[in-house]
């Protein structure tokens, strides 16, 4: 995938400034990547800091949008200026595919890591952002579950890889595979912030509680407690009698987890990662990336001001 091009509106609207503020000698007609990192170092417009989050996308039923919204997220957040690590976890690799690159063209993967004890620094990649990095994945991750049932301590692997590289990063974004296992529980383990992509129908519900009755034996079995649990209804047709019934259904038994900005059905979101490419370089002016972009404005106040109480309390970790 090539470099996205900029608009100055857009650069502005990523800098949170109006476009008259962006000095004369640095305005352009088109802003590569590069570009709006320069420019946001130069006007020092930062956002605001969550501390490090570790956020795992997982839901054990396939089909849900999950790599599509994940692999979006996470480059709408580097847009905004945060420094982001997506890691694939699944071996068909398609967050790797969904940033426009093939798995298979790279030489090492999380397995390298997690069962050959490669440093994680020597799999990062970097992506078109200068402040998105990825670990890539492809068919060899297939085993990584086989290769680490004999170990001691497996379900901290993952965890532990993270320790060399997370301080350069606000965000650690996991994209999971449809399925439970040590990976996942490795994913699980590492996370602060569970989001669970589901669809509007009632199919979702079974995969629902069987992922909550596991973070429930987290905590009792593990002591690990997660911070945050997003549920995120995604593709939503309103035009459907059973989906509207579904959504009332998810708001009546988990109000304290449903995150109240929906994504809607959207076709060119879709398309768009067949393509590989994110939505907001495909169309950012389409309903997926203003839905995805509506989600990050209810989640960050969230994670920021969580994060601020912390350190007001003198409990901020540096994993947030």
């Amino acid at each position: 995938m090539e470099a996205p091009t900029y608009s100055s509106k857009q650069v502005a609207e990523m800098l949170g400034v109006t476009p008259k503020s962006i000095p004369s000698e640095l305005r352009k007609d088109a802003y590569g990547p590069e570009d709006v990192w320069e420019l946001r170092t130069t006007l020092n417009r930062f956002p605001p800091t969550a501390g490090l989050r570790r956020q795992l996308f997982l839901n054990f039923k396939g089909g849900t949008g999950k790599t599509s919204l994940s692999t979006s997220y996470a480059w709408r957040l580097a847009e905004l200026g945060y420094a982001v690590l997506l890691i694939d976890l699944d071996s068909q690799g398609h967050a790797t595919k969904c940033l426009g690159y093939e798995g298979e063209d790279f030489e090492k993967t999380l397995l390298d890591v997690l069962v050959r004890k490669t440093p994680l620094a020597q799999v990062v990649q970097k992506s078109t952002l200068p402040n998105l990095d990825f670990i890539p994945s492809n068919l060899s991750m297939s085993t990584v579950d086989l290769a680490l049932m004999p170990m001691a301590g497996r379900e901290f692997k993952l965890r532990n890889a993270l320790k060399d590289v997370e301080a350069q990063y606000d965000f650690i974004v996991f994209d999971a595979p449809p399925s439970f296992g040590l990976l996942n529980l490795n994913a699980l383990m590492a996370a602060n912030d569970l989001f669970v992509p589901v669809l509007a129908d009632f199919l979702s519900f079974h995969g629902l509680k069987l992922l909550f009755e596991t973070v429930q034996s987290l905590e009792e079995d593990l002591n690990h407690v997660l911070d945050h649990v997003f549920i995120v209804v995604n593709s939503f047709n309103a035009t459907f009698k059973l989906a509207k019934e579904a959504l009332e259904a998810l708001q009546t038994h988990y109000p304290e987890y449903l995150l109240p900005t929906i994504i809607r059905q959207c076709t060119k979101f879709a398309q768009a990662s067949s393509e590989g490419r994110p939505v907001f370089v495909a169309d950012p002016t389409s309903k997926g990336a203003s839905d995805i972009q509506a989600m990050l404005d209810n989640v960050l106040p969230r994670l920021v001001a969580a994060h601020a109480a912390a350190v007001k309390a003198g409990t901020a970790t540096k994993a947030g």
